[in-house]
Protein backbone atom coordinates (compact mmCIF):
# COMPACT_ATOMS: atom_id res chain seq x y z
CA UNK A 1 0.00 0.00 0.00
CA UNK A 2 2.88 2.38 0.77
CA UNK A 3 4.23 1.97 -2.76
CA UNK A 4 0.81 2.63 -4.23
CA UNK A 5 0.43 5.77 -2.16
CA UNK A 6 3.83 7.02 -3.27
CA UNK A 7 3.02 6.31 -6.91
CA UNK A 8 -0.26 8.23 -6.66
CA UNK A 9 1.49 11.07 -4.86
CA UNK A 10 3.90 11.41 -7.78
CA UNK A 11 1.12 11.40 -10.37
CA UNK A 12 -1.02 13.90 -8.50
CA UNK A 13 1.93 16.17 -7.75
CA UNK A 14 1.26 18.12 -10.93
CA UNK A 15 -1.71 19.69 -9.13
CA UNK A 16 0.84 21.68 -7.10
CA UNK A 17 2.80 23.44 -9.88
CA UNK A 18 6.27 24.82 -9.19
CA UNK A 19 7.01 28.51 -8.77
CA UNK A 20 8.47 28.57 -12.29
CA UNK A 21 5.34 26.97 -13.75
CA UNK A 22 3.10 29.39 -11.87
CA UNK A 23 5.12 32.34 -13.12
CA UNK A 24 4.84 31.10 -16.69
CA UNK A 25 1.08 30.67 -16.44
CA UNK A 26 0.67 34.01 -14.66
CA UNK A 27 2.58 35.74 -17.43
CA UNK A 28 0.51 34.14 -20.18
CA UNK A 29 -2.85 34.81 -18.52
CA UNK A 30 -1.91 38.43 -17.77
CA UNK A 31 -0.84 38.82 -21.40
CA UNK A 32 -4.25 37.49 -22.47
CA UNK A 33 -6.01 39.90 -20.09
CA UNK A 34 -3.98 42.90 -21.30
CA UNK A 35 -4.58 42.03 -24.95
CA UNK A 36 -8.31 41.71 -24.32
CA UNK A 37 -8.57 44.93 -22.30
CA UNK A 38 -6.39 47.03 -24.62
CA UNK A 39 -8.42 45.90 -27.64
CA UNK A 40 -11.82 46.86 -26.22
CA UNK A 41 -11.85 50.27 -27.93
CA UNK A 42 -11.71 48.55 -31.32
CA UNK A 43 -13.64 45.38 -30.54
CA UNK A 44 -17.28 44.97 -31.45
CA UNK A 45 -20.11 44.86 -28.94
CA UNK A 46 -21.61 41.90 -30.79
CA UNK A 47 -19.95 39.22 -32.92
CA UNK A 48 -22.05 37.30 -35.41
CA UNK A 49 -20.85 33.73 -35.80
CA UNK A 50 -21.93 30.90 -38.07
CA UNK A 51 -20.78 28.07 -35.75
CA UNK A 52 -21.61 29.92 -32.50
CA UNK A 53 -18.56 28.70 -30.62
CA UNK A 54 -18.85 25.02 -31.51
CA UNK A 55 -15.08 24.80 -31.73
CA UNK A 56 -14.93 24.65 -27.94
CA UNK A 57 -16.20 21.06 -28.23
CA UNK A 58 -12.72 20.16 -29.54
CA UNK A 59 -11.47 20.82 -26.02
CA UNK A 60 -13.57 18.31 -24.11
CA UNK A 61 -12.13 16.80 -20.93
CA UNK A 62 -9.41 14.15 -21.51
CA UNK A 63 -6.92 12.09 -19.49
CA UNK A 64 -3.87 13.97 -20.73
CA UNK A 65 -3.00 17.64 -20.09
CA UNK A 66 -3.23 20.42 -22.68
CA UNK A 67 -0.88 23.36 -23.08
CA UNK A 68 -2.19 26.70 -21.77
CA UNK A 69 -1.52 28.59 -25.01
CA UNK A 70 -3.90 26.39 -27.01
CA UNK A 71 -6.55 26.74 -24.30
CA UNK A 72 -6.32 30.53 -24.34
CA UNK A 73 -6.55 30.49 -28.12
CA UNK A 74 -9.69 28.36 -27.86
CA UNK A 75 -11.21 30.87 -25.44
CA UNK A 76 -10.40 33.79 -27.73
CA UNK A 77 -11.84 32.09 -30.82
CA UNK A 78 -14.92 30.39 -29.36
CA UNK A 79 -15.93 32.52 -26.38
CA UNK A 80 -14.52 36.05 -26.56
CA UNK A 81 -15.41 36.67 -30.21
CA UNK A 82 -18.82 35.02 -30.32
CA UNK A 83 -22.10 36.70 -29.35
CA UNK A 84 -22.32 39.66 -26.97
CA UNK A 85 -19.18 41.32 -25.70
CA UNK A 86 -20.41 42.56 -22.29
CA UNK A 87 -17.15 44.39 -21.57
CA UNK A 88 -17.52 46.61 -24.65
CA UNK A 89 -18.31 50.32 -24.30
CA UNK A 90 -20.84 49.76 -27.09
CA UNK A 91 -22.82 47.18 -25.12
CA UNK A 92 -26.05 49.07 -24.44
CA UNK A 93 -28.44 46.12 -24.32
CA UNK A 94 -30.39 44.49 -21.48
CA UNK A 95 -28.91 45.87 -18.22
CA UNK A 96 -25.14 46.01 -18.66
CA UNK A 97 -22.54 45.65 -15.95
CA UNK A 98 -18.93 46.17 -16.85
CA UNK A 99 -16.45 43.95 -15.02
CA UNK A 100 -14.09 46.30 -13.19
CA UNK A 101 -10.48 45.14 -13.44
CA UNK A 102 -9.76 45.23 -9.68
CA UNK A 103 -12.74 42.90 -9.22
CA UNK A 104 -10.87 40.28 -11.23
CA UNK A 105 -7.88 40.80 -8.95
CA UNK A 106 -10.15 40.44 -5.91
CA UNK A 107 -11.55 37.19 -7.31
CA UNK A 108 -8.01 35.96 -7.91
CA UNK A 109 -6.99 36.73 -4.34
CA UNK A 110 -10.13 35.05 -2.99
CA UNK A 111 -9.61 31.97 -5.16
CA UNK A 112 -5.91 31.62 -4.36
CA UNK A 113 -6.53 31.70 -0.62
CA UNK A 114 -9.81 29.77 -1.07
CA UNK A 115 -11.20 31.27 2.11
CA UNK A 116 -14.55 29.77 3.06
CA UNK A 117 -16.66 32.84 3.80
CA UNK A 118 -19.85 31.03 4.75
CA UNK A 119 -19.24 30.57 8.49
CA UNK A 120 -17.65 33.05 10.91
CA UNK A 121 -15.70 30.27 12.63
CA UNK A 122 -13.93 29.36 9.38
CA UNK A 123 -12.92 32.86 8.24
CA UNK A 124 -13.77 35.61 10.73
CA UNK A 125 -12.03 38.32 8.72
CA UNK A 126 -13.75 37.37 5.47
CA UNK A 127 -17.18 37.32 7.12
CA UNK A 128 -16.48 40.66 8.79
CA UNK A 129 -15.50 42.15 5.43
CA UNK A 130 -18.71 40.98 3.73
CA UNK A 131 -20.89 42.13 6.62
CA UNK A 132 -19.10 45.50 6.59
CA UNK A 133 -20.05 45.89 2.92
CA UNK A 134 -23.66 44.99 3.71
CA UNK A 135 -23.78 47.48 6.58
CA UNK A 136 -22.56 50.15 4.15
CA UNK A 137 -25.42 49.24 1.79
CA UNK A 138 -27.88 49.40 4.68
CA UNK A 139 -26.64 52.89 5.60
CA UNK A 140 -26.92 53.95 1.97
CA UNK A 141 -30.55 52.82 1.87
CA UNK A 142 -31.40 54.24 5.29
CA UNK A 143 -31.83 50.84 6.95
CA UNK A 144 -31.09 50.60 10.71
CA UNK A 145 -27.96 48.95 12.13
CA UNK A 146 -30.13 46.05 13.31
CA UNK A 147 -30.83 45.01 9.70
CA UNK A 148 -29.11 42.07 8.03
CA UNK A 149 -28.11 41.17 4.52
CA UNK A 150 -26.37 38.71 2.27
CA UNK A 151 -24.13 38.91 -0.78
CA UNK A 152 -25.85 36.70 -3.34
CA UNK A 153 -25.13 35.51 -6.86
CA UNK A 154 -27.58 38.10 -8.18
CA UNK A 155 -31.07 39.54 -8.00
CA UNK A 156 -32.81 36.21 -8.55
CA UNK A 157 -31.52 34.66 -5.31
CA UNK A 158 -31.95 37.99 -3.50
CA UNK A 159 -35.63 38.13 -4.52
CA UNK A 160 -36.10 34.49 -3.47
CA UNK A 161 -34.62 35.18 -0.02
CA UNK A 162 -36.90 38.20 0.36
CA UNK A 163 -40.14 36.44 -0.56
CA UNK A 164 -39.42 33.36 1.60
CA UNK A 165 -38.54 35.58 4.56
CA UNK A 166 -41.74 37.59 4.06
CA UNK A 167 -43.78 34.39 3.87
CA UNK A 168 -42.42 33.16 7.18
CA UNK A 169 -42.56 36.57 8.88
CA UNK A 170 -46.28 36.71 8.07
CA UNK A 171 -46.79 33.21 9.47
CA UNK A 172 -48.23 31.85 6.23
CA UNK A 173 -48.74 28.08 6.11
CA UNK A 174 -49.27 25.88 3.08
CA UNK A 175 -53.02 25.94 3.69
CA UNK A 176 -52.93 29.76 3.34
CA UNK A 177 -51.12 29.92 0.02
CA UNK A 178 -54.20 29.70 -2.18
CA UNK A 179 -55.63 32.75 -0.41
CA UNK A 180 -52.39 34.76 -0.21
CA UNK A 181 -52.05 37.77 -2.51
CA UNK A 182 -48.87 39.22 -4.00
CA UNK A 183 -48.90 42.62 -5.72
CA UNK A 184 -46.58 43.67 -8.52
CA UNK A 185 -46.67 45.46 -11.86
CA UNK A 186 -46.38 44.03 -15.35
CA UNK A 187 -42.89 45.52 -15.41
CA UNK A 188 -41.70 43.42 -12.44
CA UNK A 189 -38.65 41.31 -13.19
CA UNK A 190 -39.52 37.72 -14.09
CA UNK A 191 -37.24 36.45 -11.31
CA UNK A 192 -40.04 37.47 -8.93
CA UNK A 193 -42.48 35.06 -10.56
CA UNK A 194 -39.80 32.36 -10.53
CA UNK A 195 -39.07 32.99 -6.84
CA UNK A 196 -42.77 32.74 -5.99
CA UNK A 197 -42.93 29.35 -7.69
CA UNK A 198 -39.73 28.06 -6.05
CA UNK A 199 -41.02 29.27 -2.68
CA UNK A 200 -43.99 26.91 -3.12
CA UNK A 201 -46.48 29.72 -3.60
CA UNK A 202 -47.57 29.08 -7.18
CA UNK A 203 -51.18 28.92 -5.93
CA UNK A 204 -51.04 32.46 -4.55
CA UNK A 205 -52.92 35.23 -6.33
CA UNK A 206 -50.66 37.50 -8.38
CA UNK A 207 -52.17 40.95 -8.84
CA UNK A 208 -50.63 42.91 -11.70
CA UNK A 209 -51.39 46.50 -10.79
CA UNK A 210 -52.02 48.96 -13.65
CA UNK A 211 -49.28 51.44 -14.49
CA UNK A 212 -49.39 55.17 -15.02
CA UNK A 213 -48.39 56.92 -18.25
CA UNK A 214 -44.71 56.60 -17.34
CA UNK A 215 -44.97 52.84 -16.80
CA UNK A 216 -44.80 53.10 -13.00
CA UNK A 217 -46.96 51.09 -10.63
CA UNK A 218 -50.07 53.12 -9.70
CA UNK A 219 -50.33 53.53 -5.91
CA UNK A 220 -54.02 54.46 -6.16
CA UNK A 221 -54.87 51.30 -8.10
CA UNK A 222 -52.78 49.24 -5.70
CA UNK A 223 -54.77 50.41 -2.68
CA UNK A 224 -58.08 49.77 -4.43
CA UNK A 225 -57.03 46.19 -5.21
CA UNK A 226 -55.83 45.49 -1.66
CA UNK A 227 -59.13 46.76 -0.26
CA UNK A 228 -61.07 44.51 -2.66
CA UNK A 229 -58.96 41.49 -1.73
CA UNK A 230 -59.35 42.01 2.00
CA UNK A 231 -63.11 42.39 1.56
CA UNK A 232 -63.11 39.09 -0.34
CA UNK A 233 -61.45 37.34 2.62
CA UNK A 234 -58.06 36.91 0.96
CA UNK A 235 -54.66 37.46 2.62
CA UNK A 236 -52.72 40.35 1.06
CA UNK A 237 -49.14 40.06 2.31
CA UNK A 238 -46.44 41.12 -0.19
CA UNK A 239 -45.89 44.15 -2.44
CA UNK A 240 -43.08 44.22 -4.98
CA UNK A 241 -42.07 47.63 -6.24
CA UNK A 242 -39.12 48.66 -8.40
CA UNK A 243 -36.45 51.30 -8.50
CA UNK A 244 -35.40 50.97 -12.10
CA UNK A 245 -37.40 48.29 -13.91
CA UNK A 246 -35.30 46.16 -16.22
CA UNK A 247 -37.62 46.80 -19.13
CA UNK A 248 -37.90 50.59 -19.11
CA UNK A 249 -35.91 51.90 -16.15
CA UNK A 250 -39.06 53.21 -14.48
CA UNK A 251 -39.00 54.14 -10.77
CA UNK A 252 -42.18 53.33 -8.87
CA UNK A 253 -43.57 55.84 -6.31
CA UNK A 254 -42.00 54.08 -3.34
CA UNK A 255 -43.08 56.49 -0.62
CA UNK A 256 -46.75 56.35 -1.57
CA UNK A 257 -46.59 52.57 -1.82
CA UNK A 258 -44.91 52.43 1.61
CA UNK A 259 -47.88 54.34 3.06
CA UNK A 260 -50.19 51.65 1.73
CA UNK A 261 -47.98 48.79 2.97
CA UNK A 262 -47.97 50.25 6.48
CA UNK A 263 -51.70 50.95 6.43
CA UNK A 264 -52.61 47.35 5.55
CA UNK A 265 -49.68 45.55 7.21
CA UNK A 266 -48.05 44.17 4.05
CA UNK A 267 -44.40 43.33 3.49
CA UNK A 268 -42.84 45.90 1.14
CA UNK A 269 -40.02 44.64 -1.07
CA UNK A 270 -38.08 46.93 -3.38
CA UNK A 271 -36.39 45.36 -6.37
CA UNK A 272 -33.58 47.85 -6.91
CA UNK A 273 -31.28 45.37 -8.64
CA UNK A 274 -30.68 47.79 -11.51
CA UNK A 275 -31.27 51.18 -9.97
CA UNK A 276 -30.30 50.90 -6.31
CA UNK A 277 -26.82 52.36 -6.42
CA UNK A 278 -28.01 55.42 -8.33
CA UNK A 279 -28.80 56.60 -4.81
CA UNK A 280 -25.17 57.72 -4.79
CA UNK A 281 -26.14 60.50 -7.23
CA UNK A 282 -27.31 63.61 -5.29
CA UNK A 283 -29.57 64.78 -8.11
CA UNK A 284 -31.64 61.57 -7.92
CA UNK A 285 -32.45 61.58 -4.20
CA UNK A 286 -36.14 62.38 -4.79
CA UNK A 287 -36.53 59.06 -6.63
CA UNK A 288 -35.46 57.23 -3.46
CA UNK A 289 -37.89 58.93 -1.12
CA UNK A 290 -39.32 56.27 1.20
CA UNK A 291 -36.75 53.57 0.35
CA UNK A 292 -35.82 53.36 4.04
CA UNK A 293 -39.39 52.23 4.80
CA UNK A 294 -39.07 48.95 2.88
CA UNK A 295 -38.87 45.58 4.62
CA UNK A 296 -36.36 44.22 2.10
CA UNK A 297 -34.34 45.48 -0.84
CA UNK A 298 -32.60 43.69 -3.70
CA UNK A 299 -29.41 45.28 -5.05
CA UNK A 300 -27.04 44.14 -7.80
CA UNK A 301 -23.48 45.48 -7.58
CA UNK A 302 -22.89 43.69 -10.90
CA UNK A 303 -25.17 46.26 -12.48
CA UNK A 304 -24.88 49.79 -11.12
CA UNK A 305 -21.53 49.26 -9.39
CA UNK A 306 -20.04 47.80 -12.60
CA UNK A 307 -18.86 44.53 -11.06
CA UNK A 308 -18.56 41.14 -12.83
CA UNK A 309 -21.69 39.03 -13.12
CA UNK A 310 -22.52 36.99 -10.03
CA UNK A 311 -22.59 39.81 -7.47
CA UNK A 312 -25.97 40.58 -5.89
CA UNK A 313 -27.24 41.53 -2.46
CA UNK A 314 -30.37 41.45 -0.34
CA UNK A 315 -31.05 43.67 2.68
CA UNK A 316 -33.70 42.70 5.24
CA UNK A 317 -34.85 44.75 8.24
CA UNK A 318 -36.25 41.80 10.18
CA UNK A 319 -33.04 39.94 11.03
CA UNK A 320 -34.91 37.48 13.26
CA UNK A 321 -37.20 36.40 10.42
CA UNK A 322 -34.23 36.03 8.07
CA UNK A 323 -32.47 33.75 10.57
CA UNK A 324 -35.57 31.68 11.31
CA UNK A 325 -35.92 30.83 7.62
CA UNK A 326 -32.32 29.92 6.85
CA UNK A 327 -30.47 28.96 10.03
CA UNK A 328 -29.67 25.24 10.39
CA UNK A 329 -26.82 23.35 12.02
CA UNK A 330 -25.62 19.90 11.02
CA UNK A 331 -23.93 17.53 13.48
CA UNK A 332 -20.69 17.55 11.51
CA UNK A 333 -20.54 21.33 11.97
CA UNK A 334 -20.82 21.22 15.76
CA UNK A 335 -17.34 22.77 16.10
CA UNK A 336 -18.64 26.00 14.56
CA UNK A 337 -21.28 26.51 17.24
CA UNK A 338 -20.38 29.55 19.30
CA UNK A 339 -21.61 32.99 20.17
CA UNK A 340 -20.25 34.93 17.22
CA UNK A 341 -19.89 38.67 16.95
CA UNK A 342 -20.99 38.55 13.33
CA UNK A 343 -23.80 36.84 11.44
CA UNK A 344 -22.56 33.98 9.29
CA UNK A 345 -23.68 34.29 5.64
CA UNK A 346 -24.71 30.60 5.61
CA UNK A 347 -27.21 31.31 8.41
CA UNK A 348 -29.18 33.85 6.35
CA UNK A 349 -29.03 32.36 2.86
CA UNK A 350 -29.84 29.13 0.98
CA UNK A 351 -26.10 28.77 0.31
CA UNK A 352 -23.78 26.90 2.62
CA UNK A 353 -20.72 26.71 0.41
CA UNK A 354 -20.11 30.04 -1.29
CA UNK A 355 -17.41 31.99 -3.05
CA UNK A 356 -15.78 34.80 -1.05
CA UNK A 357 -17.65 37.41 -3.12
CA UNK A 358 -16.79 40.31 -0.88
CA UNK A 359 -13.27 40.71 -2.29
CA UNK A 360 -14.51 41.55 -5.79
CA UNK A 361 -16.63 44.37 -4.32
CA UNK A 362 -14.39 45.68 -1.55
CA UNK A 363 -11.17 45.96 -3.58
CA UNK A 364 -12.47 48.32 -6.33
CA UNK A 365 -14.51 50.39 -3.86
CA UNK A 366 -11.38 50.96 -1.80
CA UNK A 367 -8.98 51.45 -4.72
CA UNK A 368 -11.19 53.97 -6.55
CA UNK A 369 -13.28 55.51 -3.77
CA UNK A 370 -17.00 56.31 -4.00
CA UNK A 371 -16.43 59.61 -5.81
CA UNK A 372 -15.48 57.82 -9.04
CA UNK A 373 -18.56 55.55 -8.89
CA UNK A 374 -20.84 58.50 -8.20
CA UNK A 375 -19.42 60.39 -11.19
CA UNK A 376 -19.77 57.38 -13.50
CA UNK A 377 -23.42 56.84 -12.54
CA UNK A 378 -24.25 60.51 -12.99
CA UNK A 379 -22.58 60.47 -16.40
CA UNK A 380 -24.77 57.54 -17.49
CA UNK A 381 -27.91 59.43 -16.43
CA UNK A 382 -26.90 62.41 -18.57
CA UNK A 383 -25.96 60.20 -21.52
CA UNK A 384 -29.42 58.59 -21.48
CA UNK A 385 -31.06 62.02 -21.37
CA UNK A 386 -28.84 63.21 -24.20
CA UNK A 387 -29.74 60.27 -26.43
CA UNK A 388 -33.44 60.71 -25.60
CA UNK A 389 -33.18 64.36 -26.63
CA UNK A 390 -31.12 63.88 -29.78
CA UNK A 391 -32.96 60.92 -31.33
CA UNK A 392 -36.12 63.02 -31.39
CA UNK A 393 -34.35 65.41 -33.77
CA UNK A 394 -34.02 62.63 -36.34
CA UNK A 395 -37.03 62.45 -38.63
CA UNK A 396 -39.29 59.45 -38.07
CA UNK A 397 -38.12 58.49 -34.58
CA UNK A 398 -40.27 58.65 -31.47
CA UNK A 399 -39.37 57.96 -27.85
CA UNK A 400 -40.80 56.42 -24.73
CA UNK A 401 -41.02 58.20 -21.36
CA UNK A 402 -38.23 60.55 -20.23
CA UNK A 403 -35.48 58.33 -18.76
CA UNK A 404 -35.57 58.25 -14.96
CA UNK A 405 -32.17 56.58 -14.65
CA UNK A 406 -30.09 55.37 -17.61
CA UNK A 407 -32.55 53.36 -19.73
CA UNK A 408 -34.52 54.93 -22.55
CA UNK A 409 -36.64 53.57 -25.42
CA UNK A 410 -37.23 54.61 -29.00
CA UNK A 411 -38.68 53.34 -32.27
CA UNK A 412 -38.90 54.37 -35.88
CA UNK A 413 -42.35 55.10 -37.27
CA UNK A 414 -42.64 55.12 -41.10
CA UNK A 415 -44.59 57.99 -42.63
CA UNK A 416 -47.54 55.77 -43.52
CA UNK A 417 -47.43 54.17 -40.07
CA UNK A 418 -47.50 50.63 -41.47
CA UNK A 419 -44.99 47.88 -40.67
CA UNK A 420 -43.73 49.83 -37.69
CA UNK A 421 -42.97 46.74 -35.58
CA UNK A 422 -41.40 44.95 -38.53
CA UNK A 423 -39.11 47.80 -39.55
CA UNK A 424 -37.88 48.21 -35.97
CA UNK A 425 -37.09 44.51 -35.80
CA UNK A 426 -35.17 44.89 -39.06
CA UNK A 427 -33.37 47.95 -37.68
CA UNK A 428 -32.32 46.03 -34.57
CA UNK A 429 -31.05 43.17 -36.74
CA UNK A 430 -29.01 45.63 -38.81
CA UNK A 431 -27.45 46.99 -35.63
CA UNK A 432 -26.59 43.47 -34.51
CA UNK A 433 -24.96 42.62 -37.84
CA UNK A 434 -22.96 45.86 -37.71
CA UNK A 435 -21.78 44.91 -34.22
CA UNK A 436 -20.25 48.19 -33.08
CA UNK A 437 -23.19 48.95 -30.79
CA UNK A 438 -25.47 46.31 -29.24
CA UNK A 439 -29.06 47.17 -28.27
CA UNK A 440 -31.99 45.02 -27.14
CA UNK A 441 -35.75 45.32 -27.49
CA UNK A 442 -39.01 44.98 -25.60
CA UNK A 443 -42.71 44.91 -26.40
CA UNK A 444 -45.23 46.98 -24.47
CA UNK A 445 -48.90 46.41 -25.25
CA UNK A 446 -48.00 44.93 -28.62
CA UNK A 447 -45.67 47.77 -29.63
CA UNK A 448 -42.05 46.88 -30.44
CA UNK A 449 -39.54 49.25 -28.82
CA UNK A 450 -35.75 49.35 -28.98
CA UNK A 451 -34.03 49.90 -25.63
CA UNK A 452 -30.85 51.82 -24.90
CA UNK A 453 -29.42 50.82 -21.52
CA UNK A 454 -26.33 52.87 -20.67
CA UNK A 455 -24.47 51.39 -17.72
CA UNK A 456 -21.02 50.21 -18.79
CA UNK A 457 -18.55 52.42 -16.92
CA UNK A 458 -16.44 52.90 -20.07
CA UNK A 459 -19.43 54.03 -22.18
CA UNK A 460 -19.06 57.74 -22.90
CA UNK A 461 -20.39 60.44 -25.22
CA UNK A 462 -18.48 59.04 -28.22
CA UNK A 463 -20.46 55.78 -28.08
CA UNK A 464 -23.80 57.61 -27.90
CA UNK A 465 -22.81 59.83 -30.83
CA UNK A 466 -21.78 56.72 -32.77
CA UNK A 467 -25.15 55.11 -32.03
CA UNK A 468 -27.03 58.16 -33.34
CA UNK A 469 -24.91 58.08 -36.50
CA UNK A 470 -25.44 54.36 -37.08
CA UNK A 471 -29.21 54.64 -36.56
CA UNK A 472 -29.50 57.33 -39.21
CA UNK A 473 -27.40 55.31 -41.66
CA UNK A 474 -29.29 52.06 -41.09
CA UNK A 475 -32.77 53.54 -41.27
CA UNK A 476 -31.91 55.30 -44.53
CA UNK A 477 -30.77 51.98 -45.93
CA UNK A 478 -33.96 50.22 -44.83
CA UNK A 479 -36.15 52.96 -46.31
CA UNK A 480 -34.36 52.66 -49.66
CA UNK A 481 -35.09 48.92 -49.74
CA UNK A 482 -38.84 49.47 -49.55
Amino acid sequence: MIEKIKELEKLSGVLSPSAAQRANWNSRVLQYAETFRSGLDKDKAYYSSADKGKGIYDFDITEEPTELDSLIEAVEDNIDRVGINPASAGYLGYIPGGGLYPSALGDYMAAVSNKYAGIFFAAPGAVRLENMLLRWMCRLMGFPETSAGNLTSGGSIANLIAIVTAREAHGLKARDFENAVIYLSEQAHHSLQKAIRIAGMAEAHLRYIPMDGNLRLSAAELEKQIARDKEAGLIPFFINTSIGTTNTGAVDPVNSIADIAEKYGLWLHIDAAYGGFFKLVPELQDKFEGVERADSITLDPHKSLFLPFGTGAVLVKNKKALLEVHHYLADYMQDTRSENEELSPADISPELTKHFRGMRLWLPLKLFGLKAFRAALEEKVYLARYFHQEIQKVKGFEVGPEPELSVTMFRYVPENGSRSNEINKELLEELKNDGRIFLSSTSIKGVFWIRVAILIYRTHLSQVELLLQILQEKIMGLEKKK
